[in-house]
């Protein structure tokens, strides 16, 4: 009965999706749309992860997010700040036009000048002092200052045709005449809304995709993704909640996987202005001061938080507790740094002490179709707040694509939030969140809450130009203990995601969290 109910409302809600998938070899129900088809519109996961079906960059992760060459062969050291690349031999983009170091010059110059992107790929460009061409596959950079992690920055940008995009706006990649580039498959066509087609590429220079003709279908309902699975729609799905996980898995002709991403969760308190949206006094008036510029307001809330109660309530174990920004897998991380345990009286001493003994009103925000549970998270910390103390006005969840702006646009006073490892190491994570935001330089581009510390900041670009891995790990680690005695943020959880896939059918799939065609391959 409860699966009729469930096939029933993902019908009414989303009909398209329950149609056979005859016509393709490959089939993904996905949560999450891109909003634009332009690589470098914007870095969030979900535009990456479609850029990734077209597009290259200079080097490439692994699931555990390991690094190796990719379109740039090998590079040199000349010195500190230079820097010599040589390029793949034999790569041509869809087209049938060669590769070269014209491409790479003019993807990294654009990189950093993308009209209203929502998340640029400012930072790893910020390094590139210059680029001199040697000959059509060597290119010499050069760097503002000793830049040890330039190939991870930079390697993070997607390359795209100088011929094909030169003059072109974001808008134009929604045809495959301009989004054209070496990666495993071409595109087809983008029907917003709906679904994304595409070709595997003949002439890709790695191994060659198992599946011909992909179609990507954009169903952001979790009742009616399970249900385009369980009917057979679609072959693979992602962002499965937790509570279905078993449910597919016990399914005939059906399995799950699971891993632990790489993607923190975490509540943001805005130190932008004087007064924080949504934070009032009792009596519903803005308050004149904001209290969230205050440390101990910020451990306060931290202390009021239970995130096992989270993890084991509202994700249904999936997850893990979170004090930091990256999990033990990564460089950076420091296991002296525990997730704090909820202590109201702790934190009724700390609001006092700040001056706030009968607390404050507040508005929480947050998507409710980014990832799994984010709703019920917003609504779980509210309760949360109030019986610490606080006095919650309002929890307000909205769809991402809206959300998403306006947590940018530092439209919320505390807000849930996400942020996803793509390397190795913490550095770029430490350095997007927690760096003082700085447009000009490319820092703190994801430093949504503004906070700043300058000596954290001097000491993090210190360490950006360490070049011996073990030595920058061991100042990754103590910057992370030393930004965090500052709760610039408070982590609730690093993901634990799911995947449901039809039998004979697996995943390579890791702290990246991504479903991507060309990592989808047949048991044999």
């Amino acid at each position: 009965m409860r699966l009729a109910k469930t096939a029933a409302l993902a019908a009414l809600l989303s009909g398209v999706w329950l149609m056979p998938a005859a016509a393709q070899d490959l089939t993904i129900g996905r949560s999450s749309e891109q909003s634009s088809l332009d690589p470098q519109f914007s870095r969030t996961g979900n535009n990456q992860m479609t850029s990734q079906m077209f597009f290259d960059r200079l080097v490439q992760f692994d699931a555990n997010l390991q690094m190796s060459p990719g379109l740039a062969e090998s590079w040199e050291i000349l010195d500190p700040k230079t820097w010599l690349l040589h390029l793949r031999k034999g790569v041509t983009f869809h087209d049938g036009s060669a590769f070269t170091a014209d491409d790479v010059i003019f993807s990294l110059e654009r990189a950093d000048e993308v009209p209203n992107s929502p998340a640029p790929y400012t930072d790893m460009v910020a390094a590139v002092a210059g680029m001199e061409k040697i000959d059509d596959l060597t290119l010499k950079i050069t760097t503002t200052e000793p830049a040890p992690t330039l190939m991870q920055d930079i390697g993070r940008v997607f390359l795209i045709s100088k011929a094909a995009a030169e003059g072109k706006a974001s808008e134009d990649f929604n045809a495959p005449a301009t989004a054209v580039g070496t990666g495993p498959y071409v595109l087809g066509a983008w029907k917003p809304g709906e679904s994304l087609t595409m070709t595997a590429n003949p002439s890709y220079w790695r191994k060659a995709p198992e599946f011909k003709d992909v179609e990507v279908r954009f169903i952001s309902n979790d009742a009616a993704r399970v249900a385009a699975l369980l009917s057979g729609a679609v072959d693979v799905i992602d962002a499965v909640p937790p509570q279905d996980v078993a449910r597919i898995d016990s399914s005939e002709g059906l399995h799950a996987f699971s891993v632990t991403s790489g993607r923190v969760i975490y509540l943001g308190l805005s130190m932008r202005g004087d007064q924080a949206p949504g934070v009032t006094d009792l009596a519903g008036k803005p308050l004149e001061v904001n209290p969230f510029k205050d440390v101990r307001v910020r451990k306060a809330i931290s202390l009021m938080i239970d995130r096992d109660l989270i993890v084991d309530r509202i994700l249904g174990g999936s997850g893990v507790a979170a004090g930091q920004l990256v999990g033990d897998a990564l460089g950076g991380h420091n296991p002296a740094l525990l997730p704090d345990k909820p202590d109201l009286a702790k934190a009724k001493a700390l609001l006092t002490e700040a001056g706030y003994p009968e607390g404050f009103g507040i508005t929480i925000s947050s998507s409710n179709d980014r990832f799994p549970g984010d709703g019920d998270l917003a609504q779980a910390l509210g309760q949360m707040l109030a019986r610490g103390g606080l006095k919650v006005n309002a929890v307000e969840a909205l769809p991402y694509s809206v959300y998403s702006k306006a947590a940018s646009a530092g439209d919320y006073g505390a807000f849930v939030f996400s942020l996803g490892a793509s390397t190795p190491n913490a550095a770029p994570l430490l350095q997007a969140l927690l760096h003082t935001y700085d447009k000009e330089r490319g820092l703190g581009a994801f430093n949504r809450v503004r906070f700043s510390d300058p000596a954290y900041d001097a000491a993090l670009e210190s360490a950006m130009q360490e070049f011996d891995a073990a030595v920058l790990d061991s100042k990754l680690q103590d910057l992370t203990a030393m930004v965090f005695a500052e709760q610039p943020i408070v982590p609730l959880y690093w993901q634990k995601v799911h995947w449901g896939l039809k039998q004979g059918l697996s995943l390579d799939a890791g702290l990246s969290e991504e479903t991507l065609p060309q990592d989808v391959s047949a048991k044999k």
